[in-house]
């Protein structure tokens, strides 16, 4: 199955809290969006990876997504070495996705400046035709995304671009309810962490209303790319 888009996240919940509206958006368009979760969260404070892992999925429902993977490298170990750089060229070969989304290159999280820097070597070296890759003992031909972009997490940036997700913003926001042991639940006993103090919620929801402000729109998700990106202005004034 080929995609249209293709998000990579360095753990589940990432992709929805950095940019569910975005995704809602695409997939109420029509487009295929897959989800590629780069490890299972295992070294997380709250909730196990089974229960990460039902969280994930029904995530994945509620944004309404093609698909849903993990690929299992070690959680707090995103290395730059073949075996990992192989799993995420063997996936971008297998869907074929015309844009890839990665984190940030620089946040809080190591994980994600990690996971950013994996997916920007394989977004170059899966372009290559003398890296040989097998699916299922199928030879794969080398293929290259036109563009990757980067998403926000905990640290921001100077956007490209904004995505309007004013519609979207409630779909959003049931895919990061998906994830209840790992937000704020004054009956959890379970010691407390940066994501799950009560505030944080409350943060990403003003974080989507200042980008939404930013452009004119109720709700927003800012987003970078290294590259030029062109402005098909006649197509834009003919939708307003």
């Amino acid at each position: 199955m080929n995609l249209d888009v293709l998000v990579f996240a360095a753990h589940p919940d990432d992709a929805e809290l950095a940019m569910g509206g975005t995704i809602a958006k695409l997939t109420k368009s029509e487009l295929k969006v897959g989800i590629i979760d780069l490890t299972r969260g295992e070294l997380g404070t709250r909730g196990t990876t089974e229960t990460r892992q039902r969280e994930a999925f029904n995530a994945a429902i509620a944004l309404k997504v093609s698909l849903r993977e993990n690929l299992e490298i070690p959680d707090g170990d995103i290395r730059i070495n073949k075996e990992n750089l192989m799993k995420v060229i063997i996936t971008i070969r297998r869907f074929k996705p015309k844009i890839l989304f990665a984190p940030y290159f620089n946040d809080r999280h190591p994980d994600h400046i990690d996971a950013s820097h994996l997916i920007k070597r394989a977004m170059f070296s899966t372009g290559l035709s003398k890296i040989k890759t097998f699916d299922k003992e199928v030879s794969q031909n080398h293929y290259r995304p036109e563009k990757l972009f980067y998403y926000m997490q905990t640290y921001t940036f100077e956007p490209t671009f904004i995505v309007d997700i004013s519609e979207s913003f409630e779909n959003k926001m049931k895919a990061v309810e998906c994830y209840s042991t790992q937000f704020h639940n004054p009956k959890s006993k379970e010691p407390e962490t940066f994501i799950s103090r009560p505030g944080f919620i409350d943060y990403i929801k003003s974080r989507a209303e200042f980008y939404g402000f930013s452009i004119g729109r109720s709700f927003g998700e800012a987003f970078f790319c290294e590259e030029k990106i062109e402005l098909d202005l006649i197509s834009s004034l003919k939708r307003t």
